[in-house]
């Protein structure tokens, strides 16, 4: 036990390094590129749509290889395809070469990030997936407050370029050899599982059953709120006057406040159901984004709207492949839970894209309201997922 709870804490520090390094450093140089290449906003964020369309679409493919005991290979191969990727980022001119760049680095989120990591833990794990899941979101929540800071101080001293390049270089070095070993650990202790019946929704009986799509697109939704806001909140507040520094500072207090919220749900977890979590991740973050709506008079609810949104998105990182289990089951886990991610990550996809062009027609107060419309669609839709699989009987409850 001890040994793996190393391991874990070992693939916490490589998936924090892993995020900051290829997944925040998008959001922390938007404003640089814009400035520097002279490209629009909605010319640079079409990048991460596509190379979250990648994500979404290799899904399904990492959890096969996950299922037949490739995920340690697969991930420590992703890792290092994601920093050489980033460092050639920094020699390109061209927006062809943004774009190409950007996919390729999108195929190695869906096969280093939270994703394939968890798909690996519960495969491995079964039941007791959900401990050190929430351990590796505690450890790994930290993310942004490492990448937004680093970015923007570099990137100061030094521009963009070289900051790609000192961020891929730090990830190739790190998260790459720490991947390799600790999934190996996790792969060669597994836990021998008997599945469960497959139940009637499962993928393999019907990827268009309700129960399937409302999950799905339920939670695509609230990819959409996660990646409209995050992607572009640095000129959102921006838009409001807040400084630059402030802005900084406050968009490093995502990851804090995405493990004060996982560590709230770890203390609570005797006393509230999944389901409960699940309805909260979306009602926090809708919350969330009518308080952002306020910033412009008062400048100060920006901690506010930084405690909610942190919070509540860290717990659907907990929460996903946790309540997939308990209402699609555990048969082909691996297949199904990369089908849900397939959805998940079409939703975090097109938010960027989406931003920008409710941006472009009527400023960012209307892609605020269009995101509080999407966080009720979200939890709409997920309740209506979980009250179908209960009439059924056939929750999954450990």
């Amino acid at each position: 036990m001890i040994r793996n709870n190393r391991a874990i804490l070992s693939l916490a520090v490589a998936q924090t390094i892993s995020w900051a390094g290829l997944f925040y450093v998008f959001p922390a140089l938007l404003i640089r590129w814009e400035a520097d290449l002279g490209w629009s906003r909605i010319d640079i964020t079409g990048a991460i749509t596509l190379a979250i369309i990648m994500q979404g679409l290799g899904a399904p493919v990492c959890g096969k290889l996950i299922d037949i005991g490739k995920g340690p290979a697969m991930m420590t191969f992703c890792v290092l395809l994601g920093s050489a990727s980033l460092f050639g980022l920094s020699m390109i001119d061209s927006l062809a070469g943004f774009y190409l760049l950007w996919t390729v680095i999108g195929i190695s989120f869906s096969g280093c990030l939270y994703d394939p990591c968890f798909a690996l833990i519960t495969r491995n794990q079964g039941r007791d997936a959900k401990q050190s899941i929430t351990l590796i979101t505690l450890i790994a929540g930290f993310a942004s407050t490492l990448s937004f800071p680093s970015a923007y101080f570099l990137s100061e001293a030094l521009g963009w370029r070289d900051t790609v390049q000192i961020f891929a270089v730090v990830v190739a070095l790190t998260a790459a050899p720490i991947t390799w070993f600790t999934t190996h650990h996790i792969e060669k202790t597994r836990k021998i599982v008997i599945p469960a019946p497959r139940p009637a929704h499962s993928v393999r009986r019907g990827f268009i059953s309700p129960v399937f799509l409302c999950l799905g697109i339920g939670f695509a939704f609230a990819a959409i709120v996660h990646g409209a806001t995050l992607q572009h909140l640095l000129p959102m507040l921006k838009e409001r006057n807040i400084p630059g520094e402030t802005a900084v500072f406050a968009a490093s207090l995502i990851g804090p406040m995405q493990v004060a919220g996982r560590l709230v749900i770890t203390f609570l977890q005797h006393r509230i159901t999944n389901h409960a979590i699940s309805m909260s991740c979306f009602i926090v973050m809708g919350l969330s984004i009518a308080v952002l709506l306020g910033v412009s008079s008062t400048p100060e609810l920006v901690f506010l709207f930084v405690m909610l949104f942190g919070g509540g998105y860290g717990l659907v990182s907990i929460i996903r492949p946790v309540i997939a289990r308990d209402i699609l089951g555990e048969a082909d886990f691996g297949v199904n839970y990369g089908m849900i991610t397939l959805l998940y990550m079409l939703g975090s996809a097109i938010s960027p894209f989406l931003g920008s062009l409710i941006w472009s027609t009527g400023g960012y107060d209307l892609l605020l309201y269009w995101l509080i419309a999407f966080a009720i669609l979200g939890v709409g839709l997920y309740f209506v997922s979980h009250s179908i699989t209960h009439r059924r009987g056939t929750l999954e409850t450990p």
